[in-house]
């Protein structure tokens, strides 16, 4: 190229006077530049040509944007059944599905679930914060459960392993736990002896009352809402509260389009935002009116001693003397732990 550039501008200086010399040079200077960058762009995307992406795991050909939330949607199997047969459909362990802009990948194998759950467990570790109930659930994701990783994840998560979740807490509520089942017990016994010894007791009921009942002492230190009966059994304002829990939890993680495609958010297709809605509005009734008075309680005379989970909450500070939760964190953070202590204790809830 250099030579064939030299034996040009011999040529020019023979045949040309200098200014058309110039004119001919810039546009010879302009090809030369373009033909470089064209040899370059085309190297690079040869190379890159050359380099295969990773397959995605099998899965049905999604459709444009919307993936293929209109084969799932026009199934009437639940959400879970469906991924199981297409993945049966494909006889594979791992999938993949896209569902509007978000892929899903179920696995069924133990070893490739240690895989995300063990070995690349800091990539997955943070979950997505796409769900508009959780959303509304953890007050714009403010509690531990339902926050990505962050400083807020960190601030309460260090919060309950310290404070809340640990021996010394669990063994002096141990006593509250044995009352309440001595109460259950007396309540149980004086329903069969007004029926002459026998009765038919419904389980699910009496176990869900139980449950509340323990969360309710550990959490405020009391088992009613409001004045309670002398047998033990529910008041209309527990069984109103354990209602409402029941409902978020089959809400709060259950299968909504507007997830997947987030410009339906709006719209509510699937009415599940005004379901949580009502639902925490129920909970909040019954929970943030006792908050409230506690925090009330603790300006006026700092030196109360905790005697359950929502001392402990109100009663923390940082470094500087101040208090370490808002009373929205608060609020937030009893919401949620009720919920994980009635699922952890309260069978057949979803």
């Amino acid at each position: 190229m250099e030579a064939g550039f030299l034996i040009f501008l011999t040529q020019l200086t023979h045949q040309h006077s200098p200014i058309a010399i110039s004119k001919t040079f810039i546009i010879f200077l302009f090809m030369a530049f373009a033909s470089v960058m064209f040899s370059h762009y085309y190297n690079r995307r040869k190379k890159y040509s050359v380099v295969r992406k990773p397959r995605l795991p099998p899965g049905p050909k999604p459709w444009p944007i919307v993936g293929c939330l209109p084969t799932m949607l026009t199934n009437k199997s639940p959400t879970s059944h469906w991924i199981h047969s297409v993945m049966k459909q494909f006889n594979t362990e791992i999938a993949c599905i896209r569902l509007g802009s978000t892929y899903i990948i179920p696995v069924t194998s133990p070893e490739l679930a240690i895989e995300f759950l063990k070995t690349h467990d800091s990539v997955f570790s943070s979950r997505s914060s796409i769900s508009n109930t959780v959303h509304i659930l953890s007050r714009g994701y403010l509690t531990t459960a339902f926050s990505s990783m962050g400083d807020q994840w960190k601030k309460m998560r260090r919060i309950l392993a310290s404070e809340i979740l640990n021996p010394t807490m669990l063994h002096q509520m141990l006593g509250q736990r044995t009352a309440e089942a001595d109460t259950l017990l007396r309540y149980i016994f004086s329903i069969t002896s007004g029926n002459g010894g026998s009765a038919v007791i419904n389980v699910r009921s009496i176990t869900q009352h139980y449950c509340g009942n323990i969360i309710r002492t550990m959490l405020f230190n009391r088992r009613y809402y409001g004045k309670g009966r002398e047998d033990g059994g529910p008041t209309l304002e527990e069984e109103e509260h354990n209602q409402a829990l029941l409902t978020i939890l089959r809400h709060v993680n259950a299968f909504s389009i507007s997830d997947f495609m987030p410009c339906l958010k709006p719209f509510d297709l699937d009415g599940h935002e005004k379901i949580m809605k009502n639902a925490l509005n129920v909970v909040r009734k019954h929970d943030e009116p006792i908050i409230d008075e506690r925090v009330k309680q603790w300006k006026k005379d700092k030196k109360l001693e905790g005697k359950d989970i929502l001392d402990i909450l109100i009663s923390l500070k940082d470094d500087n003397g101040n208090s370490l939760l808002s009373i929205e964190e608060i609020k937030a953070q009893i919401t949620v732990s009720v919920l994980q202590l009635y699922k952890l204790y309260t069978p057949d809830c979803d």
